[in-house]
């Protein structure tokens, strides 16, 4: 028998042959899910998430042949968070992510085998969603956004800015796990300040703006909104509330400074996304939650609105301008 003839043999043999097969092994596709704190149209949400799909493509997990991504978005109230995780959960994801504590504490209480990689959570350890950071256990774990003595910098930057300031108010979310640490870093230093304090609970758009009516009554007002997922919801009131009432302000995220708020200082919201692509991707391939460390933010950054300061009439000092970004 020529040599053609006897390999076209064997593959035929190939293929009838029981438990051989002539075609390449199929890859199995795999499904993340997503449970997000902004609604999908949302411009922030679109870029975060534009981030942590461009990266899983870098890594090799593109949508439509290796993976099918289910997401959810765009819940307000904390306990209305339990059926999107249930449904999010329902669809046997191989990993899910989750942006905040709330949001991640709802995807715990729905599985406590489903890994869960978080961005966006500021004290994890004390929230109770992991046991340490170093060694976070069971089926958790991720990338934090900021230490509690950041809170404290804001009043420091916002004083600064603005010496006159002798009362602000802190807006907060009475759901988050971390609004008392944030809330009482800023305490802490306002005395060496002197700075009053005022909390806001950002229950609702309305009861934002009862409060902030009443620190703007008097001279020397100031705000601060705290890394809330409530308030990131309602940041466009927010920040027509402190136009409107002269407030200068200082808030957790650089998006809040792009839609027209004076300044911000924290961690690259959307560079969180591209690490938790590399957490995604290790536990696809078979590492467990519990054995990857929680990271905290590689850097912070402080961004200025010079139109909102001059609207203001505030004199940014030197000394902040050459460390920040500057929106014209």
């Amino acid at each position: 028998m020529k040599r053609r003839q006897f390999l076209g043999a064997l593959g035929g043999l190939a293929a009838t042959w029981p438990g051989v097969s002539a075609a390449q092994p199929t890859r199995r596709v795999r499904r993340i899910g997503i449970l997000h704190d902004y609604v999908e149209a949302d411009p922030e949400g679109r870029l975060q998430i534009a981030a942590l799909r461009d990266e899983l493509a870098k890594l090799g997990w593109v949508e439509g042949r290796n993976i099918i991504v289910d997401f959810k978005s765009g819940v307000e109230e904390a306990d209305a968070l339990r059926a999107p995780a249930k449904e999010l959960l329902a669809r046997s994801p191989d990993v899910v992510l989750g942006a905040g504590g709330t949001i991640v504490a709802a995807l715990q209480k729905a599985s406590k085998t489903v890994p869960v990689v978080f961005v966006n959570v500021t004290d994890p350890v004390g929230g109770g969603l992991v046991s340490s950071l170093a060694h976070p256990g069971g089926n958790t774990t991720g990338f934090t956004q900021f230490e509690f003595g950041i809170s404290a910098k804001w009043l420091e930057i916002l004083k600064e800015i603005a010496p006159d300031t002798a009362r602000v108010a802190v807006i907060r979310d009475p759901t988050a796990r971390s609004g008392g640490g944030q809330l009482g870093a800023i305490q802490a230093v306002a005395p060496r300040l002197g700075v009053e304090v005022k909390p806001i609970d950002a229950g609702d758009a309305e009861e934002i703006k009862r409060d902030l009516l009443d620190v703007s009554h008097e001279s020397g007002g100031g705000l601060i909104v705290t890394s809330s997922r409530l308030a990131r919801i309602h940041r466009e009131e927010i920040i027509a509330l402190a136009e409107q009432h002269h407030l200068p302000a200082i808030y957790a995220f650089r998006v809040y400074v792009s839609d027209g708020g004076l300044m911000a200082y924290g961690p690259d919201a959307v560079g969180s996304y591209r690490r938790a692509a590399n957490y995604i991707d290790r536990i696809l391939k078979g590492e467990k939650p519990a054995d990857l460390p929680v990271q905290a933010p590689v850097k912070y950054e402080l961004t200025i609105n010079m139109k909102a300061a001059k609207a203001l009439r505030l004199t940014v000092p030197q000394s902040l301008l050459t460390s920040a970004e500057v929106i014209e």
